[in-house]
């Protein structure tokens, strides 16, 4: 099992990430998404929780056959994705997600015994970070992204430290892959799928601000309920 610890910070507080990262999901879910690839959404639904209250289970396959390297097309099953559920209750999230308002400073924060996990922390910088060119757009890149509502960025040098606001979201992922002889590579290259992904989703949640800021909740959930369907059909996967 390859388990890492993600941090990636964004010029926002913890509260607008909550409709930022909601519209972003599924606005980027939709762009990405092609039929038999991409990410399709099979549950999005209102879940209570006896200690956490309301929340939303959310569940969601992220198809990577068509990324998959020719060593591995051979012994990876034609239909190979990610299975990721997540109950949220913002900000609390069962899948090993957390938000704080700082610029990734928290250590330990999942309060795991660090000697029983072989986890490396990966700091991810929205700004500087080398995406693929495959991924990159100008509008999106918040080196050039200046926002007409907020008036944050574009973002310089530095910027996680001198940011107001600063907000990190805390992501542990554990990848296990039990096939001799191949183990050590498909957990590697899943984590660098999954990196990738953040990566963009999280530049992409910046560069998208002035269309989701301001909504409030009930407004990103109506488009997400209506994005949903669209990507559903894309995919080829049609509600019955």
């Amino acid at each position: 099992m390859l388990v890492k610890e993600y941090r990636i910070c964004m010029p926002l507080t913890v509260e607008e990430y909550r409709i930022g990262q909601l519209y972003t999901i599924c606005k980027h879910s939709h762009e990405v998404s092609d039929k038999g690839e991409g990410v399709e959404v099979v549950r999005n639904e209102r879940h209570t929780d006896p200690v956490h209250g309301q929340g939303q289970l959310t569940e969601k396959r992220v198809h990577l056959s068509s990324k998959l390297p020719g060593w591995a097309r051979a012994v990876v099953p034609h239909i190979f994705y990610i299975t990721e559920k997540s109950w949220n209750y913002y900000p609390y999230t069962v899948t090993e997600t957390k938000y704080e308002d700082n610029c990734g400073i928290s250590e330990n924060i999942f309060n795991g015994d660090k000697n029983e996990m072989d986890q490396e922390v990966d700091f991810l910088d929205i700004a500087f970070d080398d995406v693929p060119d495959r991924h990159y757009r100008t509008s999106e890149d918040p080196r050039c992204f200046s926002s007409a509502k907020t008036g944050r960025g574009p973002l310089q040098k530095g910027w996680r430290e001198s940011s107001r606001p600063v907000m990190c979201s805390y992501k542990q992922v554990a990848v296990q892959f039990e096939v001799w002889g191949l183990q050590t590579r498909v957990e590697q290259f899943v984590h660098k799928v999954i990196r990738e992904v953040l990566l963009v989703g999280h530049r992409q949640a910046f560069a998208w601000m002035d269309e989701w800021y301001g909504m409030t909740l009930e407004d990103v959930r109506k488009f997400e309920n209506q994005m949903h369907s669209a990507t559903n059909q894309k995919l080829g996967h049609y509600e019955s």
